[in-house]
Formats: structure tokens, sequence, C-alpha cells
């Protein structure tokens, strides 16, 4: 099967540090690929926070996100107590979506690049709805 690659944007508006934790590490002593994904996570979980806004609610208190894929590429390893470095990006919004891409560097060495599919989610009726009109603006006014 051919592999999905990805490429760096041209540029990331918000930057994430972290550093690797013990749980983090795999029995092959270096970042879990699983554990990859789930920084992205946190990654995506500080952005919206830093934004006024939450995966539960992007600023109608009713619209959410649901994740509709994701794409991984690993290209470096990362170990115990490395510092490591999130730069994010959103682009490609659509009417009731967009996609986030992550960087994840280590000594601006690249670990990992991500790419998620971001879908805005009614919790209380069950379906997809537009990406608020308050997110957006945030987002076109560079807070």
């Amino acid at each position: 099967m051919p592999q999905v690659k990805l490429s760096e944007c041209c540029i990331y508006e918000f930057q994430f540090p972290l550093q690797v934790r013990p749980q983090d590490v795999n029995y092959g002593g270096h970042l879990g690929n699983d554990n990859v994904i789930t920084l992205a996570g946190a990654a995506r979980a500080y952005l919206f926070h830093s934004l006024g806004f939450s995966e539960l609610d992007l600023g109608e208190a009713h619209t959410g996100i649901i994740i509709t894929d994701m794409v991984v590429n690993y290209r470096g390893e990362a170990f115990m107590f490395d510092e490591l470095l999130i730069e994010t990006h959103m682009d490609e919004f659509m009417e009731k979506g967009f996609r986030i891409f992550h960087r994840i560097t280590r000594d601006k060495k690249l670990i990992a690049l991500v790419e998620t599919g971001i879908l805005a989610y009614n919790y209380e009726t069950k379906k997809t709805t537009p990406v608020p009109a308050s997110f957006l603006k945030c987002l076109a006014s560079g807070k």
C-alpha cells in the first residue's frame, strides 16, 4: 500500500512546547506511535483553549468537534524527557469542517507531521453543523 506523504506547511501560527513523559515511551525506548497521536490531541485542546474555545464548544455552546480522519508521518525519534515543540496550523475550511496540521520537532529536527480532519458537530442533535461564525471570526482576527 502506498504511503500518504504529508508536507510541512509554510506557516504554523500556534506553538505548544512539551516534554516527553515516561508514559509516552514504548518498549523500544522511544516516543510511541500511539502517543504521537495523544500529543497531537493535547496540542489541539490547548490550541482551542488559547483561543477561548474547547473541543465541545466552538463558540455556540452546543457545537463541538469530531475527528473524521488522521494521518501521521513519523520522521524521527524522540526519547524520555526530550523537549518537543508542536506547531499547529488550521486550514482548508469548508462549511462544516476544516483540517489541522501539526509539525512535531525536537531541537528543530522533524519528529512527525500530523494532519487531522475536523467536523463541526452538534452534540445535542447528533448532527453535523456549520463551523460557528464566532470561531471563524476569531481566527480571521488573528487573536
